[in-house]
């Protein structure tokens, strides 16, 4: 079979195992229901569970591409028996699956789903075929200890695709209590195609980042507290940002950040041996780093990633800034407003008798027509003296710090629903008396039946 027309069998192939798994792979799908699409799905196409669920991995790892028959030689061998071609397809998506898998469980596997007939296929043959399309027992071996090594890489094609994102200690600093040395650290954000520094500092760094250079598909961080809080989570989402994890010690799949962190070590030598001892000072000499050095000097990965896409750099290099700065891909601002409100951190606080909540240890005046109730605060964490309270059928409003002066304030107007009303009468005596009359109602029946049943009586 020509390349082509190899290919194209590929590409037909892929097409008809996503038109099977597109009811399992569509958004929304909880997992109870995709396990009866599953069987569903088996049934309707005589395949096996486990083979529509090897076909939804392969999606899932490398979308429609993960989909494609990767056999080198299927389109171009008859095989021992006729149909070989699929099983040999299904043999090596099976080794891809858990390279570890000998011939014989692979076998096994095909006969228990009924891909081939007990006996139908032999190892030897099975191992010849394999070998030849590049996945035999040693071949897989390397492979693996490719995937298990630090030389993975990848590089998104386009600035503010991808954001990584991480912590960096750098020096103590006396500027505790009593000139105690504090622990400082550097948190980054950084572009993941060009290595551009987006924002960095102590805290906020994505809200800076969103609003200086616009937003981004998604970011990549550890699984550090500061970056996996459900109130990030919450609000990268609210602006369409996907999240997304290391796995516990893949420092390697970070690699890029860690690069710069080992590039900073450069920037807290240069500290240590300015003596610096005030946090302004740090933070004064971080921007020169990161400004006058680290952006504009030649980048060793924007580099390499070129030369693997087999385009030439200059000699000089590409630094981080000029990367940037020459993508074709347009960045995309949010409005300021839509930012500000998604970073908003959001509490409940159950007003108290005098009309006020508490906050950080301080009281703020709200309305009397909400005591005892459980309102809802917004705030920014950059200015939390700054509180918008909400409760359901009233505006949102500000609350303000109570104040506490030299004389008693005037009291505060009660609402017109909450005031007292003079009453004409009492309901409560009169609900007495009706219950009273119903009683005597109710003895007089009783009387009047009794002497009804004594006469009638009498007469028997």
């Amino acid at each position: 079979m020509e390349s082509k027309e190899i290919v194209r069998w590929q590409d037909t192939e892929a097409l008809r195992r996503f038109q099977m798994i597109a009811p399992l792979v569509a958004d929304g799908v909880d997992a109870a229901r995709r396990v009866e699409l599953r069987k569903e799905i088996a049934l309707k196409n005589d395949l096996s569970e486990r083979t529509i669920r090897r076909y939804e991995t392969a999606y899932w790892s490398n979308a429609f591409e993960g989909l494609k028959p990767v056999s080198r030689i299927s389109g171009e061998v008859k095989g021992p028996f006729p149909g070989f071609a699929k099983v040999l397809d299904e043999a090596i998506l099976l080794k891809r699956e858990v390279p570890s898998r000998s011939v014989n469980q692979i076998i096994f596997i095909l006969e228990s789903e009924k891909v081939v007939q007990p006996g139908q296929l032999t190892r030897p043959t099975l191992q010849r075929y394999l070998y030849r399309a590049g996945f035999g027992r040693k071949q897989m071996k390397k492979y693996s200890e490719a995937q298990n090594s630090s030389s993975k890489r990848f590089c998104k094609p386009h600035r503010m695709m991808l954001a990584q994102a991480d912590i960096k200690y750098v020096m103590r600093l006396p500027i505790g209590k009593n000139g105690a040395k504090v622990q400082c650290y550097i948190a980054a954000l950084i572009d993941d195609h060009s290595r551009f520094i987006l924002s960095s500092g102590v805290e906020d760094i994505y809200r800076k980042a969103i609003l200086k250079w616009g937003t981004f598909q998604s970011t990549y961080v550890d699984n550090g507290k500061q970056f996996v809080s459900t109130q990030l989570i919450r609000t990268l989402t609210r602006l369409g940002i996907k999240h997304k994890r290391a796995k516990p010690y893949a420092a390697a799949s970070k690699g890029k950040i860690e690069v710069y962190n080992r590039l900073i070590n450069s920037y807290i030598a240069e500290c240590k041996a300015e003596k610096i001892r005030t946090l302004e000072e740090a933070n004064i000499f971080w921007d020169l780093f990161v400004e006058e050095y680290y952006h504009d000097k030649p980048h060793e990965g924007i580099a390499e990633y070129y030369h693997a896409q087999g385009v030439d750099v200059p000699e000089e290099g590409i630094t981080p800034r000029q990367e940037f700065n020459r993508d074709s891909v347009s960045l995309r601002f949010l409005d300021a407003g839509v930012v500000g409100e998604a970073f908003l951190h959001h509490e409940s606080r159950i007003v108290d008798k005098a009309g006020c909540i508490s906050f950080r240890g301080m009281k703020y005046e709200t309305s009397i027509s909400l005591i005892g109730a459980t309102v809802e605060i917004a705030y920014d964490p950059m200015k939390p003296e700054e509180l918008t309270v909400s409760y359901p059928g009233i505006p949102s409003f500000t609350a303000k710090p109570l104040q506490i002066g030299e004389y008693c304030a005037q009291k505060p107007e009660i609402p017109v629903s909450m005031l007292p009303v003079e009453p004409e009468s009492s309901r409560f005596l009169a609900a007495l008396q009706r219950k009273r009359e119903e009683t005597k109602q109710h003895n007089a029946d009783a009387i009047s039946f009794a002497a009804f049943r004594k006469e009638a009586g009498s007469d028997v």
